[in-house]
């Protein structure tokens, strides 16, 4: 008979799953991983990583089909293959999924494929294709992430009305597309096909889209992306959607009360995440709201050994957040087994940084300038335009910006947000400046290298205080 006990099972394998799986194994825990469809979850095969192979495809076609604006000629026609673009990101899932799977093998964790149920706070049953296990530990967490959410009234069909996973490996290229939402996925989506060539609609319930985001970049980002040729309708709301053979035909109320009948090929409804906590025995086990298992800081629910983490527990729904709770349980977990070396922090939320990656860019972390308003906090903004930076001009990307918030009594960096070329790799910089309690005087002595587009964060940092150079 196999040993089947254990002291840590993480249920579910995605970013925050394998990753506090790694570190319990790391930490000299016997430790298990249960995951019903592919190791690596959501983010790595249907998710994160896919999607930025696919929106990588277009913006190498953006180039191509704008080389003249860098001297250059490219002879022949420029032209999308979406079966093999679609197949390339589907190589890149796989590879990853792989590594994934040497990680395991690496750290001596168990992999036990199959639908996980706990029928107690530390035991659980997998139903795979080798029959039933019964599976116990010391302690489970629980990381079985999300799902899109349907309309109501129009679920996804996968041949006309997608969610994100039909988005990633399309039937046919749509030729008009509507996508519903305008958060990270959706925008996403939106500036993927549009680059590729389709006609796309955005409707956004709220005034403004990526409505999480600062004021400023949600304003630049729909002039830009109306520039490409997008249509972006806000504060507007599809009341009805139906799939033909043909196309959807969809009625939408405008701003202004007046609904229009519109048809498209294809929809992408990109409205929000469901939790995958139904069905696998969380009823009395933990504190629930909306379908999201409630924890402390720490990831403990109210059951004494069972956790949670990532997009089944509250938001925000990030990859990264996930993977940090991840960590932070792992540790707690090994401290409370007794390992007096670790020394567990729990998650700061002000200082998770959001990145969606549409063209252009955006990245921000910290609070907007409204919410540093709202919660009390006497600011000082500043904000520098790329059209100043020199990178940015030499790379052909001058359309951008980076604005700081700070408290103007302590020069706390509150927040900062980002629109523009790679700034998605650039906010890590003041996230870090977050996480070590920084304040404009730290940011204003750190000398940053040129010619880069970095530069534009320290003279947004000027901005703030009048002593920018460059503007």
């Amino acid at each position: 008979m196999a040993d089947n006990s254990y002291d840590v099972i993480v249920l579910g394998s995605g970013p925050g799953g394998y990753v506090a799986a790694i570190r319990c194994a790391q930490l000299g825990l016997k430790t298990a991983i249960v995951e019903r469809e592919n190791l690596g979850g959501i983010c790595l095969n249907w998710g994160c990583i896919p999607t930025k192979a696919l929106l990588r495809s277009a913006e190498i076609l953006h180039y191509a089909q704008h080389a003249k604006d860098y001297g250059l000629k490219i002879a022949g026609a420029i032209e999308a293959d979406l079966e093999a673009v679609v197949a390339r990101s589907r190589g890149v899932a796989k590879q990853l999924n792989q590594g994934v799977t040497h990680l395991m093998k690496k750290n001596r964790i168990s992999v036990h494929m199959g639908e996980g149920t706990l029928t107690g706070p530390t035991s659980l049953t997998v139903k795979g294709e080798k029959g039933e296990e019964k599976l116990t530990a010391k302690h489970i967490i629980v990381a079985t992430g999300a799902r899109a959410r349907d309309l109501p009234f129009a679920p996804a069909d996968g041949k006309r009305i997608w969610t994100y996973r039909t988005a990633m490996t399309p039937p046919e290229m749509p030729k008009r597309l509507l996508v519903i939402g305008s958060g990270a996925i959706g925008i996403e989506f939106a500036s993927f096909y549009n680059d590729m060539g389709a006609e796309v609609n955005v409707v956004e319930m709220l005034d403004r889209i990526v409505p999480v985001e600062d004021a400023d970049v949600s304003t630049f980002l729909e002039k830009s992306l109306t520039k490409q040729g997008m249509t972006i309708m806000t504060g507007a709301g599809v009341e009805d959607l139906k799939a033909t053979a043909s196309g959807v035909k969809a009625k939408i109320k405008a701003k202004d009360g007046k609904v229009s009948e519109q048809e498209f090929s294809h929809c992408i409804v990109a409205i929000g995440i469901v939790p995958n906590t139904e069905n696998i025995g969380l009823e009395m086990l933990a504190d629930m709201d909306r379908g999201f298992i409630q924890i402390d800081r720490y990831g403990r629910t109210k059951s004494k050994g069972l956790w949670a983490i990532g997009d089944c527990t509250p938001g925000p729904w990030l990859a990264h957040k996930a993977s940090h709770e991840g960590v932070t349980a792992a540790e707690t977990i090994a401290q409370e087994l007794g390992n007096k070396d670790v020394h567990p922090h729990p998650l700061n939320r002000d200082a998770i940084p959001g990145c969606t990656y549409c063209h252009p860019q955006i990245a921000s972390v910290g609070l907007t300038e409204a919410k540093a308003k709202e919660a009390g906090y006497e600011v000082k903004v500043g904000n520098f335009p790329f059209i100043g930076n020199g990178k940015a001009i030499a790379l052909g990307e001058a359309e951008g910006f980076t604005k700081t918030v700070f408290d103007a009594k302590t020069g706390e960096l509150l927040g900062a947000h980002m629109v523009g070329a790679e700034v998605t790799e650039m906010i890590q910089g003041y996230t870090v400046g977050k996480t070590l309690e920084t304040t404009e005087a730290e940011l204003m002595q750190t000398v940053f290298p040129h010619p880069t587009i970095s530069e534009s964060m320290h003279e947004s940092v000027l901005a703030a205080y009048g002593k920018a150079l460059h503007i």
